[in-house]
């Protein structure tokens, strides 16, 4: 800023004129005063407040008005005029203003040539105009910007965008356009959206959030082209129906097979929540039918400790998803749940009712067994603690098992226990005593009812010692946990026992310290296993944080495993499976764990399974992050199953410049020698628009290759982020869109 020098004639007119002007604004209730110390003054207050003039040159009438020339500025809370001339009239409260104007209007700058303003109702117009709405880093220019309120612009024949000053790549032209802060909405009339110079659509009305907040419009479209669809085009729409209910239609044009509507609904009420999704794709030009899909979640409480949940899916035939999907984690789906349940909670008892039915999708190189469906199922879960001392507990089920194909019948289960925990800081010991009793009926009259019923017995115990340590020259509290779990359960035959639901656990350092190695109610294990572990965690003593936590744990069998899936009910495939060692082995497998965050932006976790009888390792999971700053993430993973799979798994989004980055997952089979899923593209951001480009080749459930081509293009502040973010969330973790994280300019006009 330039230092002013003033003739000694405006300090004697100013000296004069001081009086006068302090006793006039008093009566009208304005408070003049004249000082060089330009104050900061806070957007959007309402109160009475003083108004600062400062001028090189100032003269005028009592009761009337003043003029001030050179360097005037003028300055009142929420406002302020900086020009070269400027008169001001104290009966209306209003100011005009002109040469090397700059309006500084509740959060916008505009410039222009002059202005008419009345600060008592904050409304005027600027002819010839550039403004700058600070918040929303959206400008433009304009033949007349007229003021409407303190948070309300209209704007005649005039452009916006949200480009930084000096980036006209893209623009809205519009004839007639308002800009309603309070709202959130700018409001396009005869608009035009132009790119790189060239107009890219017309549109007779166009509203959108000056924010980007929720906002009903078009979402960015997204093109692609697959080897099932052909190339495709799909042009989301968003539709914020409330706060709490809003919807995603997207119509998506296939060449090969036509239009298929997608509609997407979500709703959010203090007493229910869901989301309803469903597609539709009249007469498929390829496989001459119609196809459909649907999904509906729904959550509901009926108060009086009753809730409910809705949970049905289905798709009109077995290829739908490997035909019309473009997730290799949809392509692999075999049952889709038709289920829903009524609860009541009774605060110490809670009783459960789901009925539940699936749809198979069936691939007929590989079919599969559907399930059995549930007609229903009634569980009553119990607790009670009627000592200080004492934990009463009680599982009970009754279900109906239905299936097209296999027999049907009726299991009860019933499972009470009391248990006794004893407990300090540093110490737990809790033995426990349990029966359990189950019962079969089956519809077939040749199949007698079937019973099975066992007692169990537990011993948990764990202990925790602390110490101050450091690691990698970090401050630390390090603990030693070691715990120790009994179970003994004695041996009955099951053979004969149908199995409806029932599959081995996977055996991790979760379920080691469970009294049954099977899912489901058709089967309970023998058992006479000492279960031990030792954990120890490194955490910041000053908010408690854990960064890091390793965990190593066994099973020792005192008597060999006897129960398996095996089993002589009549028309019941075998099924014989033990994870976790051999059945006649004194142990299981050894489990280690690490996982936590050691060093600056990396986060690891390892688990694996080692058997110390074979000396090999028996499965493993690896998974690195490396997420050093926003848009910059890789992902490093290793899965291994013996027999089963071995998978690596990388993914990134990087940047490879200034404004481009790359973005790429890799999923590879070493088994089976192929890729599962493939991902390459790159990201261009200019600040105010982006473009993303990818190539996508998966696999099926039917072994069958999926290729795929994705292009979407993105104006900031216009449109907002599709499908597609969330489709590369999926596909790599720690993904963000880079265009949502802009630097907001706060000042971009110079003051004169």
């Amino acid at each position: 800023m330039q230092p002013r020098y003033r003739p000694a004639s405006v300090f004697l007119l100013s000296a004069s004129l001081f009086f006068c002007l302090s006793t006039r604004a008093q009566e009208l209730g304005l408070k003049l005063k004249l000082q060089e110390e330009l104050i900061p003054y806070s957007v959007g207050a309402d109160e009475q407040t003083p108004l600062f003039l400062e001028a090189d040159r100032l003269q005028g009438h009592e009761d009337k008005e003043i003029e001030a020339e050179g360097n005037v500025r003028l300055r009142k809370r929420g406002e302020a005029i900086f020009a070269d001339y400027l008169r001001y009239s104290f009966p209306e409260d209003s100011v005009t203003a002109r040469g090397n104007l700059r309006f500084e209007h509740q959060g916008s700058i505009l410039r222009g040539e002059d202005l008419t303003y009345n600060l008592r109702d904050s409304t005027g117009l600027v002819n010839k105009a550039d403004y700058f709405i600070i918040d929303v880093h959206g400008r433009g220019t304009a033949d007349r910007i007229v003021a409407q309120s303190k948070t309300r612009l209209h704007v005649d024949n005039g452009t916006f965008t949200n480009c930084d000053v000096g980036n006209d790549d893209w623009y809205l032209r519009t004839d007639k356009l308002d800009l309603d802060r309070t709202r959130d909405v700018g409001t396009a009339r005869d608009a035009t959206v132009v790119f790189k110079g060239l107009p890219v659509l017309y549109t007779p009305y166009l509203d959108f959030s000056l924010s980007g907040a929720r906002k009903s419009g078009f979402l960015p479209p997204s093109l692609g082209s697959s080897g099932q669809s052909g190339p495709e085009i799909t042009q989301p729409y968003y539709w914020n129906i409330a706060p709490n209910a809003d919807a995603t239609i997207s119509p998506r044009f296939m060449t090969r097979r036509g239009l298929l509507w997608g509609e997407e609904f979500r709703y959010l009420e203090p007493d229910m929540n869901g989301q309803l999704f469903g597609e539709y794709l009249p007469d498929d030009r390829v496989r001459q039918e119609n196809r459909y899909a649907y999904s509906l979640q729904h959550h509901q409480n009926f108060g009086n400790g009753f809730t409910g949940n809705v949970d049905l899916e289905g798709v009109s035939d077995d290829f739908y998803f490997t035909d019309l999907a473009d997730k290799i984690s949809v392509t692999s789906i075999t049952n889709l749940p038709r289920q829903g349940s009524l609860q009541y909670d009774g605060g110490w008892w809670t009783v459960n009712t789901l009925v539940q039915k699936f749809q198979t999708l069936q691939d007929p190189l590989a079919p599969v067994v559907p399930p059995y469906d549930r007609e229903p199922q009634i569980t009553l879960l119990a607790n009670q603690q009627p000592a200080s001392l004492l934990d009463l507990n009680f599982n009970g089920e009754l279900v109906d098992f239905r299936h097209p194909s296999l027999i049907e019948g009726r299991r009860s289960t019933l499972n009470p226990s009391v248990s006794v925990p004893l407990q300090t800081s540093y110490f737990n010991f809790t033995p426990k005593v349990g029966y359990r009793y189950t019962h079969y009926t089956f519809d077939d009259d040749f199949t007698p009812p079937r019973t099975v019923a066992v007692p169990i017995y537990s011993l948990d115990s764990s202990m925790t010692f602390e110490r101050d340590t450091k690691l990698f020259g970090q401050a630390l509290t390090q603990t030693l946990e070691p715990r120790l779990y009994y179970v003994y359960i004695p041996f009955r035959q099951q053979d004969e026992l149908p199995n409806f639901d029932t599959a081995v656990a996977d055996f991790n350092l979760a379920q080691i310290f469970t009294e049954n190695q099977f899912t489901g109610g058709d089967r309970i294990n023998n058992a006479n296993q000492l279960t031990a572990a030792v954990s120890s965690r490194f955490i910041t003593p000053e908010d408690g944080a854990e960064k890091l936590r390793l965990t190593f744990g066994e099973r020792y069998y005192f008597t060999p495993q006897l129960v398996s899936l095996n089993t002589n009910f009549p028309g019941a495939p075998p099924a014989a499976v033990i994870t976790g060692g051999t059945p006649a082995a004194n142990h299981s497998d050894l489990l280690a764990a690490i996982s936590g965050s050691m060093a600056r932006s990396w986060m690891t976790e390892v688990t694996t399974e080692y058997s110390t009888q074979d000396q090999r390792f028996e499965r493993s999971n690896v998974s690195v992050q490396y997420l050093p700053d926003t848009g910059k993430v890789v992902n490093f993973a290793y899965r291994f199953t013996r027999g089963l799979l071995e998978q690596l798994d990388l993914s990134s989004q990087w940047p490879l410049s200034a404004k481009w980055s790359g973005i790429a997952r890799w999923n590879y089979s070493l088994q089976d020698r192929q890729l599962l899923e493939g991902l390459a593209g790159v990201e261009y951001n200019a600040g105010c628009w982006g473009v993303r480009f990818a190539l996508h080749r998966f696999v099926t459930f039917t072994q069958e290759y999926t290729n795929a081509v994705m292009l979407q293009f993105e104006l900031s502040g216009l449109s907002q982020s599709g499908g597609s973010i969330q489709t590369l969330r999926q596909f790599i973790p720690g993904f963000v869109n880079t265009l949502q994280n802009r630097s907001v300019e706060r000042n971009p006009f110079p003051v004169y």
